[in-house]
């Protein structure tokens, strides 16, 4: 990399340099980055919220086996399904994030604490990671290629 170059355009690192069209490829990769991880990431909350409704008597019946209420099971729904949508298309980025960071990990201790069988130990562990995937989202916001960075315009 250059530093006499024309066309080097300091980063917000103040010893890194970018040529101009790198730069502009970079900036396309991590736009599309931030809507394909935020889509790969709400994607399992939408496809888990529509099968309960398909499955809404079994589901009910599961959760009250583990003590939870099947009464919530609407509100479940509710948080995994509109959730995820406003992930997908980014908006209330951070405060949708941080609910679902909390929701994943109560259902992964509610649903997963059985850490002597190997599975749901994986199980949990999936969760734990997701929670963590939610809590970066929370702390970088949607990124550029959301309804929030359009309407903070």
């Amino acid at each position: 990399m250059s530093t006499s170059s024309a066309t080097a355009v300091r980063d917000s690192n103040p010893t890194v340099f970018h040529d101009r069209s790198a730069q502009s490829s970079m900036s396309t990769v991590h736009k599309f980055s931030e809507l394909a991880g935020r889509i790969f990431l709400a994607a399992i909350f939408l496809i888990s919220g529509l099968g309960k409704i398909g499955a809404y008597a079994g589901t009910a019946a599961y959760m009250a086996s583990v003590g939870v209420p099947g009464a919530l099971l609407p509100a479940v729904i509710a948080a995994e399904v509109l959730g995820a949508i406003a992930i997908i298309v980014g908006w209330k980025t951070r405060i949708t994030a941080l609910a679902l960071a909390g929701f994943t990990l109560l259902s992964g201790l509610l649903f997963h604490s059985n850490f002597g069988d190997q599975v749901q130990m994986i199980m949990f562990l999936k969760n734990v990671a997701i929670t963590g995937g939610f809590l970066l989202l929370a702390a970088n916001g949607a990124g550029a290629l959301s309804l929030d960075r359009r309407l903070a315009k």
